[in-house]
């Protein structure tokens, strides 16, 4: 009988600074310009938006958007039936990967930049990217010949997991 804990759990989200500066910028600047013009009633810039047009752009840039990247996250178990995925808020499940289905498993060192073109849910030459950060992962290669990276900060810790788990499944 499987003991279906996870014998391996990451919670990645995306900290970077590059990336919050991305996200809190232009809500800072419409949530100046939105108590600017509401508040104050100064208008907003030389060519001022409508008092709706602003607490729409609001409400979308100063709040949904960076509610939205800061709830991002990926979350990676290893459990004794396979590798489980879950990249929130697009995977409302996770997503399980059998060891049944996985023929070999490696820790990679790759650009995410250059190898699939940033961050978040990816497409490369070499198949898919679950990624947040970093540089390291673990690829995995399934019996229909296509490959599934994994970024991860612990990546030892992971191919250990996957180790003990794929080999007792």
């Amino acid at each position: 009988m499987l003991n279906n804990s996870p014998k391996f759990r990451e919670v990645q989200k995306f900290r970077q600074f590059w990336v919050s500066s991305l996200v809190l910028i232009p809500a800072v600047v419409t949530l100046y310009g939105a108590y600017k013009q509401l508040v104050l009633g100064q208008p907003f810039g030389n060519n001022p938006a409508s008092d709706t047009t602003m607490i729409i752009l609001t409400i979308i840039f100063g709040f949904l958007f960076p509610l939205f990247i800061f709830s991002m996250k990926l979350v990676t178990e290893v459990r004794d039936d396979g590798v489980y995925v879950r990249f929130f808020p697009f995977h409302l499940s996770f997503k399980k990967f059998g060891y049944a289905d996985i023929t070999s498993y490696k820790s990679v060192h790759y650009s995410a930049l250059r190898e699939y073109g940033g961050w978040g849910i990816r497409y490369g030459r070499t198949g898919k990217a679950y990624n947040i950060s970093g540089n390291d992962g673990i690829m995995l290669e399934f019996r229909n010949g296509k490959h599934l990276l994994i970024g991860s900060q612990r990546t030892h810790e992971f191919l250990l997991a996957l180790e003990q788990s794929a080999r007792t499944a």
